[in-house]
């Protein structure tokens, strides 16, 4: 349980060394908002495994973006360290079908409970399309 959030902290530390690239206008740009004390990270785009979990960087037309946000719950009580926070993990999937070249989008997520929530955004804060959680758990 503790070596999980050691190693969402040393890949937070090892994201922020190295610089972001710059965006490059012939695709568009997604960026990652999660609250305090969570980690969002891009997994995968369209079915493929990204190297960088910062941002998704997409050609334009549809895509399917998957992110995974990590969040501690508190243990429920009773014995044997129940008492203890609890590491969730949640699979999102978000699909949209018209990211357009030079624009900029904002996937959010929050934790509920034990599920999550997500939302693509536009430039103008208009929502464009929901997330779906795929799973959550301790995995």
């Amino acid at each position: 349980m503790r070596y999980l959030a050691l190693l969402g902290a040393v890949l937070v530390i090892t994201a922020c060394a190295s610089p972001v690239p710059p965006a490059d206008p012939n695709q568009a740009w997604v960026e990652l908002r999660s609250p305090p004390g969570t980690l969002l990270m891009a997994d995968q785009l369209d079915g493929q495994r990204l190297n960088d979990g910062r941002f998704f960087q997409v050609l334009p037309g549809a895509h399917e973006l998957q992110a995974r946000l990590q969040f501690e719950v508190n243990g429920g009580g009773g014995l044997d360290g129940a008492n203890e926070p609890r590491q969730i993990t949640c699979e999102l999937r978000v699909r949209y079908a018209d990211f357009r070249a030079g624009q900029h989008y904002r996937l959010e997520t929050r934790p509920m409970q034990m599920k999550a929530q997500a939302w693509l955004y536009d430039e103008q804060r208009n929502v464009l399309a929901r997330g779906k959680v795929m799973r959550c758990g301790t995995f």
